[in-house]
């Protein structure tokens, strides 16, 4: 498959998904419970006729590609030389509420000989359910959208228009990281939980935001006392970001200008690209330029500091 044919089939797939959950967001029966997906979190009802539309949609467009999903893992057929890293719906509760938050991501990347890392992925799309939305780069090719790319000059914290997500993770714990940000920018600025890392990422790209981040896997690595809140939060597991559902952002952003690490300031690229669950998430922090960048990674390192003196 040539690079033009694979970002179109990531393309239809990401429509023909979008289209799939379109009619069912805000349906009350869309709250039912179904299983309990690969990385932990609960899987609704509206989630498994997406699942069931990407299944559907490979078997007949592509069989010779491998896919990840967040509810079936990793499928693989003999041979295959390619895998898409496909979120049907990044923001199952917005879709749920029928709110505009909610996202369809896909990504892809080479199947080498060695494990894919989040540096390899080759294409990202992402398109919004409610507002048809799109965001489609290309590794080294820049990205093409619905909206213009407008980022943000803003560098002033008390003016930070900002946005983290609270589910899965302990509110008591999290505040004592990001309580200082919040407190500093929510008159000056604003601060918002909106359910989609997806959206979050490409509302820095628009200009909507300055910023987005998630501090939890970051919390965990170098205060590993916080662990056992954000299992009990959790039932068991531990719910922050894996790769599906930052494969698409991380490039659309990168491709886009935005500023984009982990919450300690390192790379995000040598990061594992296919797994769910603990060992596999990854904290992100974009800014929509680097001097920005700098001061709220200095944020996150004294918000860690003042958990690991509460701990």
């Amino acid at each position: 498959m040539t690079d033009a044919a694979l970002r179109d089939l990531c393309v239809e797939l990401a429509r023909a998904l979008a289209a799939r959950v379109r009619p069912e967001l805000g349906a009350v029966a869309a709250r039912g419970h179904g299983q309990i997906g690969v990385g932990g979190d609960v899987t609704f009802r509206i989630d498994e006729g997406a699942e069931e539309e990407l299944a559907a949609f490979l078997r007949e467009r592509a069989p010779q590609l491998a896919w990840y999903s967040e509810d079936q893992g990793l499928v693989s057929p003999p041979g295959a030389d390619t895998v898409l890293i496909v979120d049907p719906i990044d923001g199952t509760r917005p879709a749920i509420a029928g709110f505009e938050s909610a996202c369809v991501s896909v990504a892809a990347a080479p199947l080498g000989d060695g494990e894919p890392v989040m540096g390899d992925v080759s294409v990202g799309v992402i398109i919004e359910i409610k507002t048809g939305r799109e965001y489609v780069a290309v590794r080294g090719g820049g990205v093409t959208s619905t909206d213009p790319i407008r980022l943000s000059a803003n560098t002033d914290l008390s003016r930070l228009f900002w946005v983290f997500g609270f589910r899965g993770r302990p509110a008591r714990e999290l505040i004592e990281v990001v309580g200082e940000l919040i407190d500093r920018s929510s008159v000056g600025g604003g601060v918002f939980d909106l359910g989609s890392a997806c959206f979050d990422g490409v509302c820095v790209l628009t200009g909507q935001l300055d910023a987005f981040l998630e501090p939890g896997p970051r919390m965990i690595e170098e205060v590993p006392e916080v662990r056992a809140a954000f299992e009990r939060v959790g039932d068991g597991a531990i719910l922050n970001n894996s790769p599906y559902d930052l494969a698409a952002l991380v490039l659309i952003l990168e491709e886009g200008g935005a500023i984009v690490t982990d919450c300690a300031g390192r790379t995000l690229g040598d990061r594992p690209l296919l797994g769910s669950g603990h060992d596999f998430q990854m904290s992100i922090l974009a800014s929509a330029n680097a001097e920005l960048h700098g001061k709220l990674v200095a944020q996150m390192d004294a918000g860690i500091a003042r958990l690991r003196a509460r701990y």
